[in-house]
């Protein structure tokens, strides 16, 4: 069974970065994606960026150029990288994980989730 957990959330002034990590363990095969997710009260989850076991990644527009997706293979850990962070980057983070290979941001496409960490950005 896929388990997800994230961590690295916190409270950060605007324009300070922070890195967050989802553990992963559980993968069955070896072909997988792995998104970043938020979602602020009262808003839909928004997908940030994804990054699969072919080592592609994509972004959402409102983040390119600000946050990066990463991997530590030997540590099972996917990283986000968020920098410049704004007060409308205060949400709950997530990441989450599925068996394919596809370049998307929809949540549909993934199947296991995290508990999410929570981002607060103060101005």
């Amino acid at each position: 069974e896929v388990q997800l957990v994230e961590s690295g959330g916190g409270l950060v002034q605007a324009g300070g970065s922070l890195r967050l990590s989802c553990a992963t363990s559980g993968f069955a095969y070896d072909f997988y994606a792995i998104g970043w997710f938020r979602q602020a009260p009262g808003k839909e989850r928004e997908g940030l960026a994804c990054i699969n076991s072919r080592a592609s990644t994509y972004y959402a527009d409102s983040v390119r150029g600000r946050f990066a997706i990463s991997t530590d293979s030997a540590k099972n850990t996917v990283y986000l990288q968020m920098n410049n962070l704004k007060p409308e980057d205060t949400a709950v983070y997530y990441c989450a994980a599925d068996y394919h290979t596809l370049e998307t941001l929809e949540s549909r496409y993934y199947a296991h989730w995290g508990q999410g960490t929570q981002v607060t950005v103060s101005s």
